[in-house]
């Protein structure tokens, strides 16, 4: 909500959407449905529709054309790295989570997210990637060593 004041987009949250969206955003308004219960989907659904007050261009509403879905992957990649991050997954490890729970629970995102997030992570970087003295292993799950 933080980054949405400072963004001046307005959030409506409760919306009663007709479609069976989670989350809308129109100009600078974005709206989050009242079928979304818990605050961390909330968060995760928020800093999509950010993402795509950031990246998206037009009416992206229809996702069989392939403009489209690109722009929707790069509004969910904003929402990765603004709200886990390579950093983040080091900030987790260094605070002593151990466990993907652990880890979304410290992030204040959900598993689902975390999870989605790791296997853009894995396509982009592979295996894994090294950041700040550490290296993160995607494969066979999610690690995190210091480099000594």
């Amino acid at each position: 909500m933080e980054k949405s004041r400072e963004d001046n987009v307005y959030v409506i949250e409760n919306a009663d959407f007709k479609s069976n969206a989670d989350g809308l955003i129109n100009g600078n308004v974005i709206g989050i449905s009242k079928n979304v219960q818990t605050a961390r989907k909330r968060t995760c659904i928020l800093a999509e529709e950010l993402g795509h007050y950031h990246t998206t261009v037009g009416n992206i509403t229809c996702q069989s054309a392939a403009p489209a879905r690109k722009q929707e992957l790069r509004a969910r990649v904003w929402a990765y790295n603004e709200l886990i991050g390579l950093h983040g997954i080091i900030n987790s490890y260094q605070y002593g989570c151990r466990s993907l729970h652990d880890t979304a629970d410290y992030l204040e995102v959900t598993e689902e997210f975390l999870l989605e997030a790791l296997q853009y992570y894995k396509s982009k970087y592979g295996i894994y990637t090294t950041l700040d003295n550490y290296v993160i292993y995607f494969e066979p799950s999610l690690g995190v060593f210091e480099l000594v």
